[in-house]
């Protein structure tokens, strides 16, 4: 306990990340978000079944280093209030009905995104007799971020091609 006391915290150095790429990442959110969409961006985070690498960076978006909400983006409780359903892990096939049944409720326009590569083709959980496979088995995917686990700034930089790419796209009103 006296060593507790004594000893420097272990804690890690904020990411190495330039505050004018962040910046950068807001005005290209605000250039398409909000003129095309003329709102926020509402995400439902689904884990189908992953080792939760994905959910602490996913996490990490809300920290105040990175603080999501500013660029129009925020997570809701409800599928019924989401236009983004965020999907992390290989399907688990006790996923599977859950995971279409959140879709459905979701509202239209709606867009999936397959987060890490396990969410891509099932990874290191591939061909196991508990997984159903990557977020394609079950639903069409429009965007996958790749990564094991992908960075919080790769997260943006896809969430915001989302909205760039269906907005050119004429999904977005």
């Amino acid at each position: 306990m006296l060593e507790g006391l004594l000893r420097r915290p272990l804690t890690e150095s904020a990411p190495k990340v330039a505050d004018e790429d962040i910046a950068q990442l807001g005005k290209l959110f605000e250039d398409t978000l909000y003129r095309h969409l003329g709102r926020s961006l509402s995400i439902r985070m689904v884990d189908a079944g992953s080792c939760n690498g994905c959910e602490m960076e996913v996490n990490a978006l809300s920290n105040p280093y990175y603080d999501l909400e500013r660029f129009g983006l925020h997570f809701v409780a409800s599928p019924r209030h989401a236009d983004v359903l965020m999907v992390s892990g290989p399907v688990t096939r006790n996923m599977v009905e859950a995971l279409k049944r959140t879709h459905d409720a979701m509202p239209e326009p709606k867009w999936v995104v397959a987060i890490g590569d396990c969410a891509r083709d099932g990874g290191c959980f591939a061909g196991s007799y508990a997984v159903a496979g990557g977020v394609e088995a079950v639903l069409k995917v429009d965007l996958h971020i790749s990564g094991c686990p992908p960075n919080p700034i790769q997260l943006l930089q896809g969430l915001q091609a989302l909205v760039h790419q269906s907005a050119m796209d004429g999904e977005v009103a």
